[in-house]
């Protein structure tokens, strides 16, 4: 077969995933920016609320895309999955390029039935919090954040 039935992620879909984000958000008294792209880490929305810091844009943004390409969350592990060092982190970030890898938390792949149809990045408050908004915001649209 040369051809495959592949899901995508909307544009509406986006938005609600982002729409979900900023409330939860302004509920944890926080400004983000928040960034989803499609599965091939292709922008489709970009949000910074009013006092988000301008550099929050380019961090959402990275976290999107490195989730997508991963279908993993970010972290500062590797791209098996394996312990990075500080050296090996930055290494990675600079080999790939700053803009498609990130160690920093808050990045999700959006998964439906076990396919990636894009990735989720937040920025602006600790990463914990970035982490815990982005999966309500995946399962806002009633995607998976992980494999089952």
């Amino acid at each position: 077969m040369y051809v495959a039935n592949a899901k995508r992620l909307t544009h509406e879909g986006a938005k609600t995933m982002a729409a979900t984000a900023i409330a939860e958000a302004r509920a944890a008294g926080i400004a983000i920016s928040v960034a989803i792209t499609d599965a091939g880490g292709h922008l489709v929305v970009l949000e910074r609320m009013d006092g988000g810091r301008f550099h929050t844009l380019h961090s959402a943004t990275t976290k999107a895309v490195c989730a997508a390409s991963n279908k993993r969350p970010t972290s500062p592990r590797g791209a098996q999955g394996q312990d990075l060092d500080v050296a090996h982190a930055l290494g990675l970030a600079l080999a790939a390029g700053p803009e498609r890898w990130t160690a920093m938390e808050g990045g999700y792949p959006v998964l439906v039935d076990g396919e990636c149809v894009g990735g989720i990045g937040v920025s602006g408050g600790d990463w914990a919090t970035d982490e815990r908004i982005a999966r309500a915001a995946i399962e806002a649209i009633g995607a998976q954040w992980q494999s089952a």
